[in-house]
């Protein structure tokens, strides 16, 4: 009995010893992270952590030197160090407040393990007591001092990350001549900073101003950028077109052509890198994406001749992952289609990186939105209207829809969504003269305000794993997919119209024109239906399955099959095959259209058919 004790002393024994030593430990690490808050603190105060001597000097020599270009890098140049060294400075500030709240923590519970078991094993005499009186008032002043230090360095952090976040944005005029020698381009580089490195901002606005001699007078005229109905209809700005409803207003198209001869074949160039999204078009340039497990790339072209004008690897963006998800073949990271808002194109790929650039190149912002939960990788479009960024986000851990600012990246409204994972794209649809965002998952379609976010009617009504989107016409909304159905729904009630079974496709998304909806199968099939009733009008069995989405352009009806055939309709309640032209490689995008041209993105190459 008495060795059980002895040995229960003794454990006891080192237990103390045990929390004596780390508390030593976790008092003095949290006190040394303390003293660096406080130094760190003290070292902002003193120095403008945003001001630059060099950046100054170098703007001074630019406004002697205006046409200078090696002075404008350099300024760009210690721009993004000044941006680096700032979310750095955070960073550090950030871990170093967490570390010493840990330590504290630590500290706390070790002292408190400490005094349990001294408290047990101690049977104090009178002189003891008082001695004990004595320490404990001793280490009452050291438990005051070290909250103290940790209440300041605490209160340092909090100051440090409002000091950098309160600087106000730095503008330098960076002048360079135009054509006309009596006009000057001014560029305002406006330096933004937020609390995430994902929210930077760098802006870059011209404008031309005129200027008199002796006298600089500078009258600023922004350069506009008209992004309204009109122009949104006379581009090819999102997957599938105006508003992703598959309708294009271009003219002048060509029937025929063959791959294989070069006949009608404008030019053709390769893709270094594999994707699936289809091509945007906005005015002379054409934009695409590509994407593999170590590189994701967004490139400009110029539409007329197939030159690249520019390419951009997506990288360094904070919360992207190191290691790229698992998707299958044939979706892959870069199934999505960009969107374009006229000053800048927009990207999504299947790791939920998010990148925009603007149309010569210059990275705007870039945030990553949370890996995307599915079995097969994210395959959902964007869409672009009124200054918002529509994304449509439906992962197995959970789906919404959300709409991003298309100048900063940040988000204006996010709606939580209640239905299961979908690789359908959004659609806008004018609706009593407004426009409201229309999705497509399992098991319901669904209407949203574009301001609030806010859900204006939901139809349950589909099932499975969806993939093609909805279309909109006539006043009905239609959707469908394979192995479920096809239904007409009245966005303005909320009640089905007409359902059918009979033909549904499993990735092509519908087409609407004039009364007649249209699809394309996997299993080689075109079909027609009456818009209003749902009725099978004609069918036909084309060579290969179809990805790619029917397009209605000059009262046609384009489609291409896996194989790179062409199918042209005319459109109407009869089958009326115009041609049947071979691409020579396998297709799986939409084309596109604009100025008497079809574009094309094949498995290989990009295309441009017109006539020759």
């Amino acid at each position: 009995m008495l060795n059980l004790d002895f040995e229960q002393q003794m454990n006891e024994t080192e237990k103390i010893k045990r929390a004596r030593q780390i508390a030593i430990i976790a008092g003095v690490f949290t006190a040394f992270v303390g003293v660096l808050l406080l130094l760190n603190y003290l070292q902002i105060k003193k120095s403008d952590p945003l001001n630059s001597l060099v950046l100054e000097k170098l703007v001074e020599r630019l406004s002697s030197e205006p046409n200078n270009q090696h002075f404008v890098e350099e300024i760009r140049q210690v721009d993004l160090l000044m941006r680096k060294a700032y979310f750095t400075s955070l960073w550090q500030v950030r871990t170093g407040a967490y570390l010493m709240l840990f330590g504290a923590i630590v500290l706390v519970l070790s002292l408190r393990v400490y005094y349990s078991l001294r408290f047990a094993i101690d049977q104090p005499s009178a002189d003891q007591i008082k001695e004990k009186k004595k320490r404990q008032l001793t280490q009452r002043w050291i438990g005051f001092s070290g909250a103290l230090v940790i209440i300041l360095a605490i209160m340092s952090a909090f100051f440090t990350m409002n000091h950098l976040k309160n600087y106000e944005p730095k503008k330098m005029l960076v002048h360079s001549k135009s054509d006309d020698e009596s006009i000057e381009k001014v560029e305002i580089v406006s330096i933004r900073t937020t609390e995430k490195e994902t929210d930077t901002v760098i802006i870059t606005e011209s404008t031309d101003v005129e200027v008199k001699q002796p006298e600089v007078a500078i009258t600023q005229q922004p350069k506009v950028v008209v992004f309204n109905e009109e122009t949104v209809k006379k581009n090819h700005n999102a997957f599938r077109g105006s508003w992703g409803n598959a309708v294009s207003s271009s003219t002048n198209l060509p029937t025929s052509w063959d791959g294989a001869t070069g006949k009608n074949i404008l030019w053709k160039t390769e893709l270094p890198i594999h994707g699936y999204n289809s091509p945007v078009i906005w005015n002379e340039k054409l934009f695409l994406s590509s994407a593999n497990t170590s590189k994701r790339v967004v490139y400009c072209y110029d539409r007329n001749s197939g030159k690249l004008l520019w390419e951009r690897e997506v990288n360094n963006i904070q919360g992207s992952p190191a290691t790229q998800p698992k998707t299958t073949e044939d979706t892959g990271l870069a199934a999505p289609t960009l969107t374009v808002d006229g000053e800048k194109a927009f990207a999504i790929f299947g790791n939920g990186d998010i990148i925009a650039f603007d149309l010569n190149g210059n990275r705007v912002w870039a945030i990553n939105l949370g890996v995307p939960d599915n079995h097969y990788g994210h395959s959902s479009s964007l869409l672009t209207w009124e200054k918002k960024l529509f994304i449509q986000y439906d992962t197995h851990k959970g789906s919404k829809v959300m709409a991003l600012s298309t100048e900063t990246g940040k988000t204006i409204w996010e709606t939580v969504r209640t239905n299961e994972v979908s690789w359908a794209s959004p659609i806008l649809a004018k609706i009593d003269g407004k426009f409201q965002l229309i999705m497509l998952a399992n098991p319901n379609l669904s209407g949203y305000d574009i301001t609030t976010g806010k859900q204006l009617w939901s139809v349950d009504c589909m099932s499975g794993e969806v993939g093609p989107s909805p279309v909109y016409g006539g006043g009905l909304v239609y959707a469908t997919n394979e192995y479920a159905r096809m239904v007409a729904v009245n966005p303005k009630t909320g009640e089905k119209v007409w359902e059918d079974n009979y033909y549904l496709p499993e990735v092509s998304s519908p087409a609407y024109h004039n009364g007649y909806i249209y699809i394309a199968t996997t299993f080689a099939v075109v079909a027609c239906f009456e818009a209003t009733t749902g009725k099978l009008l004609w069918e036909f069995e084309a060579k290969n399955s179809f990805y790619s989405s029917p397009m209605i352009a000059e009262g046609k009806v384009w489609v291409f099959d896996t194989g790179g055939k062409a199918y042209i309709f005319e459109s109407g309640g009869e089958s009326k095959l115009i041609s049947s032209p071979e691409l020579g490689e396998k297709v799986f995008s939409t084309p596109v259209f604009a100025d008497g041209r079809v574009y094309i993105r094949g498995i290989k190459h990009l295309f441009c058919i017109g006539v020759n």
